[in-house]
């Protein structure tokens, strides 16, 4: 942590910033897992709605 001290004796601490990276884009097997995913939810909530 960074601590610094101001001149009236205030402490201000900040946390480490952790090391930022790029998103990886989904293969193609995770998109079809994920448009699965998606239309069984979709399939879940209209069946619950419709009773």
């Amino acid at each position: 942590m960074i601590t610094q001290q101001l001149d009236n004796g205030i402490l201000n601490i900040y946390a480490t910033e952790t090391e930022s990276y790029s998103a990886v884009p989904p293969s193609p097997e995770q998109r079809k897992a994920y448009a699965l995913q998606g239309g069984i939810a979709i399939l879940l909530i209209s069946t619950l709605m419709a009773i």
